[in-house]
């Protein structure tokens, strides 16, 4: 027995993530999609959102132009707009842990994805920041992706994997992703493991130092787990 844990970045899209809602419900799965600030102004986008939300879905922040990793983008302006303006538009749809994915800039895992100002706003927001520990790359590779990802899975005993809700044939797989974890003995769930949360709740729950800029201090205002 494995667990997995599915989620979707970069959506809403009205040409796919319907079709992933379908999937998702046929095989009873629930999931959490990290939105797009900007994406959510447009009212059909939205409306993708609220029904994911209406489904049991999760609705995470997963900034407001995905345009670069945070940590190369310091500063508190940058840091209020793709995060504090991103929640703002998602609005009563949020979690109430106000999930937050950073931009990993081809799926990182380093000190790319945060500058000193966002892991700050964070803590003091109260946000849970929700990293990942697979990445099949199903942007660059639609065809082959289920695969990678399959093989990814038998890595450790709990996967968080980041697929990607976007409108490149990717997801025509889902399905059968979804029914080959079941028949590999996978247990699909919906919440994250602890080693993928540096911030839970605005407290510092893992190594977020690893994720800061190393061009600036990672804000000290929160404990840490072992304290």
């Amino acid at each position: 027995m494995f667990d997995v844990t599915v989620t979707f970045d970069n959506g809403p899209e009205p040409s796919v993530t319907p079709q992933v809602l379908d999937v998702l419900a046929r095989r009873g799965v629930r999931s959490t999609f990290f939105v797009i600030g900007n994406k959510l102004r447009s009212r059909d986008a939205r409306a993708c959102a609220e029904r994911a939300h209406a489904e049991g879905h999760w609705i995470g922040n997963h900034t407001w132009t995905h345009s670069r990793p945070l940590g190369e983008n310091p500063g508190a302006a940058a840091a209020e707009l793709e995060i504090a303006c991103t929640q703002a538009e998602i609005g009563a749809l949020s979690h109430p842990d106000r999930l937050f994915r950073p931009t990993g800039g081809g799926g990182h895992l380093d000190r790319r994805l945060l500058s000193s100002e966002a892991a700050a706003l964070l803590e003091a927001g109260g946000y849970t920041c929700v990293l990942w520990n697979a990445v099949p790359r199903d942007w660059a590779d639609p065809e082959g992706w289920v695969a990678t990802a399959l093989a990814q899975l038998a890595r450790q005993p709990w996967t968080l994997m980041a697929l990607h809700d976007v409108p490149n044939g990717v997801l025509r797989h889902l399905d059968r992703f979804l029914a080959e974890v079941t028949e590999r003995g996978g247990r699909l769930r919906q919440d994250f493991p602890a080693s993928c949360l540096p911030i839970t709740r605005g407290r510092i729950t893992g190594p977020l130092a690893d994720f800061v800029s190393s061009t600036s201090a990672p804000a000290a205002r929160g404990k840490s787990a072992s304290e």
